[in-house]
């Protein structure tokens, strides 16, 4: 059985010792992140630059949400907008590895930036075991590099701690609710975001189209399980494939993009099953979308692969 108190007490010992100048904390919102960022401020208190990359690739209103969120923690939160700067490194990546790559080395010189601010030695990271086991090593196969630990650059100048690393989810939101951390339920998104849901060519157009529909899966599926018509599956969201095909709207030939909805059951995300969604929920978030993306999408399918043999995002 996973002791939460005493993790967190063994865990604010341990970065006392490890951490003896200042330390930037990455802070994306997601429950690994910030359970780090609370365990990091309580074993070093003002030594700790909290650091948030708004990436271009977040989810709608999900900036505003996480500054909101930290204040109410008593963090102090530094924002930093890098749309441009990540859009300007994609251009023209669509490889899932290369955009991953090039998405972690962007960050930690983002991160090398704050350093020369504020003369941080350390980059404390909400690195957990999957993130390190699927970016592969040794005897590991590759299945995607994770952009905190496969993406990390040979020259960087920040020295990495990573409290959670030998945990997985399950664990850390046990951790989370131990810490009174109130985004200890909230379904995991990935460190690149958006990117990695937006497949072919990286836009702000479709990177959008992709917010939107994100939205309206989350909005959907959260008003059914609340209703009582289905039960919230551990992870739900939409990516947008580059297949173009012929639709219809009204009496006008449409060509566009496909969206896929992709929903799972898990317990650490090291294997998932498909969530079974009522047919009538799924109706909704397909009209809901055609609807809101006309012009751009005219075709919306839903996955039903497992983990594995596929895996929970798409890239």
């Amino acid at each position: 059985m996973f002791d939460a108190s005493a993790f967190i007490d063994e865990a604010i010992e341990t970065l006392k010792t490890q951490i003896d100048d200042k330390a930037i904390i990455a802070c994306s919102g997601g429950v690994d992140s910030t359970v780090a960022a609370v365990l990091a401020q309580r074993a070093v208190g003002d030594k700790l630059h909290c650091v948030y990359v708004d990436t271009g690739f977040m989810r709608k209103g999900e900036t505003v949400e996480i500054q909101e969120m930290f204040a109410k923690h008593g963090i102090d939160l530094v924002t930093v907008e890098a749309a441009d700067r990540y859009f300007e490194v994609l251009e023209g990546i669509t490889e899932p590895e290369q955009k991953r790559k090039t998405i972690g080395e962007t960050f930690i010189r983002i991160f090398e930036d704050e350093q020369k601010t504020c003369g941080a030695k350390y980059l404390v990271q909400g690195t957990i075991a999957p993130d390190w086991i699927e970016s592969g090593g040794g005897v590991r196969d590759t299945i995607k590099s994770h952009h905190n630990v496969g993406g990390l650059p040979e020259d960087m100048t920040l020295s990495v701690v990573e409290p959670l690393r030998e945990l997985y989810k399950d664990e850390v939101r046990v951790l989370a609710r131990a810490l009174d951390i109130h985004v200890s339920e909230r379904q995991p998104f990935p460190g690149p975001g958006l990117a990695v849901r937006t497949l072919g060519p990286l836009t702000p157009e479709r990177v959008s189209v992709v917010r939107e529909c994100c939205a309206i899966v989350e909005e959907e599926f959260e008003k059914a399980a609340m209703n009582g018509e289905m039960e919230l599956p551990w992870q739900y969201y939409a990516a947008l494939l580059p297949v173009r095909s012929v639709g219809v709207h009204g009496d006008v030939r449409a060509y566009g993009e496909t969206i896929v909805v992709r929903a799972v059951r898990s317990m650490d995300g090291m294997s998932a099953r498909y969530s079974e969604i009522p047919h009538s929920i799924l109706q909704k978030v397909s009209t809901r979308i055609t609807n809101a993306c006309k012009g751009s999408v005219n075709r919306v399918v839903y996955d039903i692969t497992h983990k594995p043999p596929g895996t929970i995002e798409w890239e």
